[in-house]
């Protein structure tokens, strides 16, 4: 359905730091950077972009990615945690989504809820 989601991030270094680190795992690179945004996703297709942004911080949004494995899953949020990134849920099932969901959750550096999760 989508070709492609834009955060607005108040600090681009800290943003870049994060999403490489915590996408790295789910096989998803920095493809793009330039002094006012950054896109990732897979190598030459970037389908997350980050815009630099000095205003007042929004409400957050939620973004979920597809991941590979629960090893993917338990990368993505221990590499996320070392980048900046906050705890918003270890890696482990969750039966309140579907008895076979795996998923790990974390806060960025602007407050989006960034989750990793597979079946």
């Amino acid at each position: 359905m989508y070709d492609h989601i834009g955060l607005k991030v108040g600090n681009l270094d800290a943003s870049v730091r994060f999403y490489t680190a915590a996408l790295a795992p789910l096989g998803y690179v920095l493809c793009s950077r330039d002094q006012s945004g950054a896109g990732f996703g897979p190598k030459g297709d970037p389908a997350l972009w980050l815009y630099l942004h000095q205003g007042p911080a929004g409400a957050g949004a939620h973004i979920a990615f597809r991941a590979p494995d629960h090893a993917a899953i338990t990368k993505f949020h221990s590499e996320g945690l070392k980048a900046g990134g906050r705890d918003n849920g270890p890696a482990g099932v969750r039966a309140d989504y579907s008895p076979s969901y795996f998923a790990a959750f974390l806060i960025d550096p602007d407050g989006n809820n960034v989750e990793a999760g597979c079946t």
